[in-house]
């Protein structure tokens, strides 16, 4: 075996020096990564890590007491995922014990802290540990960290090649801005930070918002509660309009996808191939954007029949303006007679209840405030780039980012559901997937390359936005209504969504353009990792140093469209092909 060593030619004195001269191409250097959170994103980040890469450092920074992000935080009554349980798992953890089609927060949490045990990444976590401020360093090729613990208020200081921000989107609840709110002498909540102790039992009850956590909430405590007033500014379309209803498994089919994968894996098939075939829906003026909306409009019209709420309950935009809700029971809820359903804003909050945008005041002894989460995009701590900028002032305006995990400026970082992201595009988990080994690819040519840092270039950032700015006009996105798909505006850009659908996004980032890339090197010379001339396969004496004799030509397809059909195994699922989708 060669020792690598050549010490006769690496001393020459015609030879500059070169740290790679004594490795084998591609030799693996320390990595030192960082990660922020440790909520489903992270812990996707540290499996991924951990199964792929040797000689590295991981740490994935949590505010909280545990692993499970925005599912151990948010804890409100009829808490659940708004898609199917089994299209929202990672594509190679399965879970055959989900007990209905909607799980609730808790059973959710349990599926990634077994995934946590199972794969061992409580090791990489420090908790109640809040990254506080971040600053990339170009002279040391590295971020300088501030980690603040949550308890004591200290500062410790650390640093990592690369900044993982896996913070999440929907995390950074905020109370309303409604004068008075510290006023009300009863108890007042948000459905992000919801105390499980109060007890709802004959209480006059506010609910204030109309987004899925307001969807979930009141049918919830109607049983409990004495009177429920909900404040309706604005319209959602609600109802299970992927076709899966709300159901409970039963102990025996929990038993059958245990022992037999295949049908769980059908199931699974089931569902995820209904939210990618639903993606017409969201084109505006397409067939299935009419017959979708008429039939919503119909159903919605059926429960709420009698009420005198039609007109006012069912939204004049196209389904999937604002994130579409299965509202399990919640139309049924609105027509009970403990419910008050007030078709306005809150103005003002007094002492004793809430006074809407009309005048009126109402009483109450408890407010649940389901007003949303933070959805700027902006960092929730200082991110200061390679010119001095801090990421929030860059992104005052619009957060300008590159395929939804990367901006211009801000080297070795990624972001997990940036801006521009497929969150409502299809099924989630598999789009992190995607970002996951997107950061992956980059963070091998790191480790293995002597580059120093790499960024997306600003022309690429901006030949993005534009593309999806002039994409986005196309789709039911834009239309007149309030979303936090539009920062929670009316009529203002699309910063949540990506330009297509999750496999539209599958496509874009199975490859990177590394072209769109500005990389810098170790001494200048891009090709010094190339080393002592030997592969790391000579490096290995238990290798099969012939590998690549084999009997039949079994290597990848390099045409994009005959891998894809390969990848998506064309040929094996008959499809009603009527109409053409696009």
């Amino acid at each position: 075996m060669p020792d690598g060593t050549h010490s006769e030619s690496t001393n020459a004195t015609n030879i500059p020096p070169n740290p790679w001269w004594d490795k084998p191409i591609y030799d693996q250097r320390f990595l030192k990564v960082i990660c922020v959170g440790a909520g489903a994103s992270g812990l996707l980040f540290a499996y991924k890590l951990q199964r792929s890469f040797e000689n590295f450092e991981l740490t994935l920074y949590e505010k909280n007491e545990d692993i499970g992000g925005t599912w151990l935080e948010n804890k409100y009554p009829g808490c659940a995922c708004d898609i199917a349980a089994h299209a929202y798992c990672w594509s190679f953890e399965p879970n055959p014990n989900w007990s209905s089609t909607y799980a609730g927060s808790d059973e959710i949490h349990e599926y990634f802290a077994r995934f946590t045990d199972k794969y061992e990444l409580r090791k990489y976590c420090q908790f109640k540990k809040q990254v506080s401020r971040a600053e990339w360093d170009n002279e040391k090729g590295q971020w300088n960290v501030e980690v603040t613990d949550v308890d004591t208020g200290n500062i410790t200081r650390d640093w990592c090649h690369f900044l993982i921000n896996g913070s999440g989107v929907l995390n950074s609840w905020k109370w309303p801005n409604i004068p008075g709110i510290d006023k009300f002498e009863g108890n007042i909540m948000h459905t992000a930070k919801y105390d499980r102790n109060l007890d709802l039992t004959d209480k006059t009850v506010a609910l204030i918002g109309t987004g899925s956590s307001a969807i979930q909430t009141l049918p919830s405590i109607l049983p409990k509660v004495k009177k429920v007033t909900t404040f309706n500014r604005s319209s959602s379309w609600v109802f299970p309009v992927q076709g899966f209803q709300q159901r409970h498994y039963t102990p025996e089919e929990k038993q059958e996808f245990a022992a037999d994968p295949k049908k769980l894996e059908n199931h699974r098939r089931e569902f995820d191939s209904g939210l990618n075939g639903a993606y017409p829906i969201f084109l505006k003026d397409s067939p299935m954007q009419e017959s979708m909306t008429s039939a919503m409009c119909g159903a919605m019209a059926e429960k709420l029949k009698g009420s005198g709420l039609e007109d006012k309950i069912i939204p004049k935009w196209g389904v999937g303006c604002r994130r579409i809700t299965p509202g399990v029971g919640y139309l049924e809820a609105l027509t009970n007679e403990k419910t008050e359903v007030v078709m306005s804003g809150v103005k003002e909050i007094t002492a004793k209840g809430l006074v809407s945008d009309e005048g009126k005041e109402y009483t109450a002894d408890v407010i649940i405030c389901a007003t949303g989460f933070n959805t700027n995009y902006i960092p929730r701590f200082p991110i200061i780039g390679s010119n001095g900028q801090a990421l929030a002032e860059a992104w005052k305006d619009e957060p300008a980012n590159y395929l939804g995990v990367a901006a211009a400026g801000y080297p070795n970082y990624f972001v997990f559901i940036g801006p521009n992201s497929p969150v409502g595009n299809g099924p989630v988990l598999i789009a992190v997937e995607a970002q996951a080994d997107y950061m992956l690819k980059f963070i091998n040519r790191f480790q293995t390359e002597n580059i120093h840092s790499l960024s997306p270039k600003l022309e690429a950032v901006q030949d993005f936005m534009e593309h999806k700015d002039a994409f986005m006009k196309r789709t039911v996105w834009e239309l007149e209504c309030r979303s936090w798909y539009k920062s929670n505006s009316i009529s203002g850009k699309v910063t949540a969504l990506w330009t297509g659908s999750t496999l539209h996004y599958l496509e874009m980032m199975a490859e990177p353009r590394y072209e769109d890339w500005n990389f810098t090197y170790i001494g200048g010379n891009r090709f010094s990792y190339m080393g002592n001339g030997y592969s790391l396969t000579e490096s290995d004496n238990t290798a099969d140093w012939s590998y690549y004799l084999r009997d039949v030509d079994d290597s990848p397809f390099l045409g994009r469209a005959k891998h894809w059909r390969a990848v998506s195994r064309s040929g094996t699922v008959e499809r009603d092909a009527s109409g053409p989708r696009f």
